[in-house]
């Protein structure tokens, strides 16, 4: 059995998440550069075995789509075409950031760590995967 990987795609960063191999844990992977995200996954896919790549969807507190969705359209382009084997599914991430801040402040964390928007995306990239291991 493959690991499912989550993304918090971001213009400027993206927060990944990783389960375990029986899908059962899921943990923060790491926040890349958004242009670099292709690349990194093109490597980590080649030394890990992914199933499924879950991908937060973004939308305003109206149910539109974030202006973020053109961009997050174009990587599920071009990750389809590079890995068409790899199913690919969407995830309500409404309210991922802001849990995520709460996780660190509950968690103790200094407010100057607090301040790392790199790992409020891993974080939240953690509550994406969270949310779909607890609802599948």
């Amino acid at each position: 059995m493959g690991r499912i990987l989550a993304i918090d795609y971001g213009t400027k960063r993206t927060g990944i998440a990783i389960t375990d191999e029986l899908q059962l844990i899921a943990s923060g992977l790491t926040t890349v550069p958004t242009k670099e995200l292709l690349d990194f996954l093109k490597k980590y896919i080649k030394s890990e075995t992914v199933d499924l790549i879950l991908i937060g969807e973004p939308t305003q507190k109206d149910g539109t789509a974030s202006s973020v969705e053109v961009h997050i359209k174009e990587f599920i382009k071009s990750f389809s075409e590079t890995f068409p084997k790899i199913e690919i599914k969407r995830v309500d991430e409404r309210y991922t950031s802001k849990m995520a801040f709460q996780t660190m402040i509950d968690s103790g964390l200094k407010k100057k760590q607090r301040r790392n928007k790199a790992l409020i995306d891993e974080i939240s990239a953690t509550i994406i995967l969270q949310e779909y291991l607890y609802n599948k």
